[in-house]
Parts: structure tokens; sequence; C-alpha cells
């Protein structure tokens, strides 16, 4: 519906004047994506950039199936879009792969310079730049120790990764790292799709995990209700990178704000879209992060959540 009614507007505005033309390509789905592409659509409109009026945006979703992400990107390299925006890792990956000429803006990519996206957040000499989000031992490691504070009995963490993102495995490295110092043993579970779901939380149940990290991928984002309800039906306490998973029923998550990582995306398709290079804007990483607990969560698990971790909560859902 989305695409449809920006192309009709974009036939009226076409004769208005020059309009220009944003690829957005998603390993999700338009409701999975709904609150960050708002956020983005938001963004370049507090920037004079109106869907409809002077730009619009050509959406490619893979619906959770990363295989498809190649062909969506050549899609958009075949409409000559101006500028590619690419949530997440996968997807940046594969628009890299189809072009090396057309700007891409990540959004919230991972590792992009040990991926071979940029050469250097600081200078990233190519066609790709953005934000990105740090898969590094200082989140995971900030994330387990309120895992832990929250629960000080934890000692058995199960770890949930998408097999089909690269970066995923450098993640897993380093939350094996972050977990040594704070005596946590983990159980790795990489999953490829989500008929997996089931049989990886049976898994955690026969370990007798006391605790489950779901690392930050969109692939995930798009199920969070399952994973949510899952968690929930196996008593299983669980952490999160991103605050729609405890909206959707998760106990807690720590990490960055997606909608303002998805505004500051918008500030680099604006400044392209004015004549920048991309090769000339560094990466940027996120600057806010943001505790969110589900208190209603933590009492249907039984769970009675420290008052000192739930004052320092930045918002406590009840």
């Amino acid at each position: 519906m989305l695409t449809l009614l920006a192309g009709a507007r974009l036939a009226d505005a076409q004769s208005a004047g020059d309009v220009r033309r944003i690829g957005y390509l998603s390993n999700t789905t338009l409701a999975g994506n709904r609150l960050l592409l708002e956020a983005f659509v938001e963004g370049l409109r507090d920037r004079g950039w109106i869907e409809g009026r002077n730009v619009a945006i050509e959406y490619r979703w893979a619906e959770g199936k990363s295989e498809q992400l190649p062909r969506l990107a050549e899609e958009l390299v075949r409409l000559k879009v101006d500028v590619i925006v690419t949530l997440g890792t996968p997807p940046s990956v594969a628009a890299r792969k189809t072009t090396q000429a057309i700007p891409i803006v990540m959004v919230s990519a991972a590792d992009p310079v040990r991926l071979g996206l940029v050469a250097s957040l600081g200078r990233p000499g190519g066609n790709v730049t953005g934000t990105s989000f740090d898969v590094g031992l200082e989140v995971f490691g900030k994330q387990l120790e309120l895992f832990k504070e929250a629960l000080p009995k934890l000692r058995r963490v199960a770890i949930l990764s998408n097999a089909g993102n690269p970066a995923q495995e450098i993640a897993v490295g380093n939350v094996k790292v972050a977990a040594q110092s704070l005596r946590l043993q983990l159980q790795h579970l990489p999953v490829h799709r989500p008929t997996e779901f089931d049989e990886a939380f049976g898994a955690m149940r026969n370990k007798h995990a006391d605790g489950l990290l779901v690392l930050v991928d969109a692939f995930f984002n798009l199920h969070r209700a399952r994973l949510a309800d899952l968690a929930a039906k196996n008593r299983l306490p669980s952490m999160f990178g991103f605050r729609e998973f405890v909206d959707a029923g998760g106990l807690m998550s720590y990490g960055p704000s997606a909608s303002d990582i998805a505004r500051r995306a918008a500030g680099f398709v604006d400044r392209i879209l004015k004549g920048a290079r991309p090769a000339d804007l560094p990466v940027e990483q996120p600057t806010r992060f943001e505790l969110v607990i589900n208190l209603g969560t933590a009492k249907a698990l039984g769970l009675s959540v420290p008052q000192p971790l739930l004052l320092r909560a930045d918002q406590v859902v009840e």
C-alpha cells in the first residue's frame, strides 16, 4: 500500500518539479519496520524532503528471506535511484555487492569495517556510509551486566543468533569474551528461519538456561512478538538490544535508540542528495542508549526486579 501511494503521489509531483528517488532496502516487512520507517521519513521531512512532493521512496521488503536481498538490490539499481538506504547488515552487504556507484546509507549495520563495507569509520572511502551499531565488548558487557543485576542467580545464558547474518559470528565472539568476567556459561543457538525457533527453545530447556540474550537483527525484529511469547511460555527471562522487543512482551532491553538512529540516517541522505560524497561522510556510532524493563513480564515470571535497576531504567513498561 505504501509503495502504491508513493507512486501515485510521485506522478502528481513530477509535473511540479524535480523529484529525487530513494531506495529503501529492508530484510523485514512494512509492519515489522513501521516505527523505524516513520522515524526515517520524519527525519527527511524535518530537512525539507517530503515524500510525494520532492522525494519518492522505492520500498523493497525481503520479509525475513535474506536470499531475496540481492535481487531486490538489483531492482533498485535498475531504477537508478539517487541513494539506497539499507536497514541492518545483510541489506547493506547485498547493496554494496550490487553497486559501487550509487551511494548507500546504512541504518545500524554492524561492524562495517570488518565486513569490508567501509575502509574506516572516519574515512569510509567508497560509496557506503551511515550509522553503525557497535557489536563490541562494551555493549554486550553492559547487557550481560544489567541482565545479571536483574537476575542475581543468572548463570547459564542462551544466545539466539541469525545464522544468515555475517556480523552475528563477530557478535557471538564478543559476547563470549564479555561473559567470562561475569562467570556466565553460554549456549549458542544459531537459527536460519522461524521454523527453528521451537527447536531452539527446546534446547534451552534441556540445558536449563537461566536467561536468553537475543542478538540485534532485523530478522528477529520481524518475529519479536513470537520470540517474546516463546520466552514467556518457557518462563525464560529475556534480554534484547532494542526496546520494541520489550513492548512486545520481552523482559528487558539495553541498546541504542532505533528511532534516533533512523533519524540520523535521514541526515546522511539529506547531505548526499545535496551533493556530498559518501566517502567524505564519517560513519556515526550510536550516542543515545536506553534501558527498558517490562514490569508486567517480570511479575508474570515471578521475578522481583531490584528497585535500583528500575530507577535507572529509561522506561518501565507496566
